[in-house]
């Protein structure tokens, strides 16, 4: 079984799966990465362990050294300088962009320095005066690259309704088209709002966890169905897919009474 061990570029952000080699890394320690832009630094999320795992994973290059975690550092310092930049030379200018998110690269074999600068508009803007303001103004190559509503909500990163990270900064947004029946499956929504996420599409959760309802869907009793319970015979009212479970209702009373203590009287598929 191959060991396999998960890091981030940012806190809280999206998971790197690297093989380990035989060396072993403890969580927030700083490890080398090789990525398209060179090697840069990334924290520990958890330690190598043991995972049924199918496919080759990259080489973590091994601890960061100091000297890398200085570098590492002073191109944060310069992304956030280079983000202070371009908000206000665009403001100046009065273009419809909104800067999500930068990148610098320093270890390129093709050019000395390149700024890579993401952003969100509306539609196609014509932003030629403005790469020359910045190529000015940054001494440094410039990319200016233009993100869908998706994409620059995994730049951005926060919290969705559940009251926890985004799935599109931790996991990746999915680009594919989500249809409405994803929703229908998982919870009776009364509006359509209820399914938009924070970049204003359709939540990328439910895709993620259509599997865990088609799954409890195949072994739960269905609403309606009469049920043996330690707590005596009920009705099934309700489902609750996160704690794998079923709400019954009895003479008694309502409670929420997991699958593996519930024993259906009638027909057991869910609705």
């Amino acid at each position: 079984m191959p060991r396999v061990m998960a890091v981030a570029f940012e806190p809280l952000g999206r998971l790197h799966y690297l093989d380990p080699g035989a060396a072993d890394y403890t969580f927030g320690q700083p490890v080398l990465v090789s990525t398209p832009e060179g090697v840069e630094v990334a924290r520990c999320v958890w330690g190598p362990a043991d995972v049924d795992w199918s496919g080759t994973l990259p080489l973590c290059l091994g601890a960061a050294t100091p000297t890398e975690l200085e570098r590492d550092g002073a191109n944060r310092r310069r992304r956030a300088e280079i983000a202070a930049v371009a908000r206000r030379l665009i403001s100046r200018r009065g273009l419809p962009m909104r800067v999500v998110g930068v990148d610098f690269v320093d270890q390129s074999e093709a050019f000395d320095q390149q700024a890579v600068v993401y952003y969100e508009a509306p539609g196609r803007v014509d932003f030629r005066e403005l790469l020359t303001d910045l190529a000015r103004t940054l001494q440094s190559r410039i990319d200016l690259r233009q993100v869908g509503a998706r994409d620059a909500a995994a730049l951005l990163g926060g919290l969705g309704p559940c009251g926890r990270e985004v799935c599109c900064a931790t996991m990746g947004p999915r680009h594919a088209t989500l249809s409405g029946g994803l929703a229908r499956d998982q919870t009776p929504l009364h509006s359509q709002s209820q399914l938009q996420g924070t970049c204003g599409r359709t939540m990328c959760c439910l895709a993620y966890e259509s599997r865990l309802y088609a799954d409890f869907r195949d072994r739960a009793p269905r609403r309606g169905a009469v049920v043996s319970t330690d707590e005596g015979t009920g009705v099934v009212v309700g489902h609750n897919v996160p704690l794998d479970a079923v709400v019954v209702q009895t003479e008694t009373g309502r409670f929420t009474c997991p699958l593996g203590r519930v024993c259906p009287l009638t027909a057991t598929s869910a609705d």
